[in-house]
C-alpha cells in the first residue's frame, strides 16, 4: 500500500509542476498578446553560438575518468607508501579527484563555449 501512495504522490507532484509551468507561460504570452506585443517575441531567430553538446559531454566525461584514475592512484600512494587505511584512501581521493576533474571539465567547457 505505501509504495502505491509514494507512486502517486510522485506523479501528482511531476504533473502538478508541469501543468503549472505551461499554464503560467500561456497566461503570460496571452497578456503580451492583449497588451498589442507582436508574437515573434517568442520565438528567437537569433542563432547562438555554442558548443555542440557531444564535445562538452566529451570533454566532461573523459576529465571524470582521469580524476578516478589519478584518484585510484593517489590511494595506492597513500595506502602503501604512508600506511593511510583503505577505506580511508581510496573513496576520499577518488571523490577528490573526480570533483576536480568535473570542475576543470566546466571551466573548459564553459572556454570552449566562448
Amino acid at each position: 500500500m505505501e509504495p502505491v501512495i509514494v507512486f502517486i504522490s510522485l506523479f501528482g507532484t511531476i504533473f502538478g509542476i508541469i501543468y503549472l509551468y505551461f499554464s503560467t507561460r500561456n497566461k503570460e504570452r496571452m497578456a503580451l498578446i492583449e497588451k498589442g506585443a507582436d508574437a515573434s517575441i517568442f520565438f528567437s531567430n537569433k542563432e547562438r553560438k555554442t558548443a555542440p553538446i557531444w564535445k562538452i559531454l566529451i570533454i566532461n566525461l573523459a576529465l571524470l575518468m582521469v580524476g578516478i584514475g589519478v584518484g585510484i592512484f593517489v590511494a595506492s600512494v597513500l595506502h602503501y607508501n604512508m600506511g593511510v587505511e583503505d577505506e580511508v584512501a581510496f573513496p576520499g581521493t577518488i571523490f577528490l579527484m573526480s570533483g576536480l576533474g568535473l570542475l576543470a571539465g566546466f571551466y573548459l567547457s564553459k572556454r570552449l563555449a566562448e
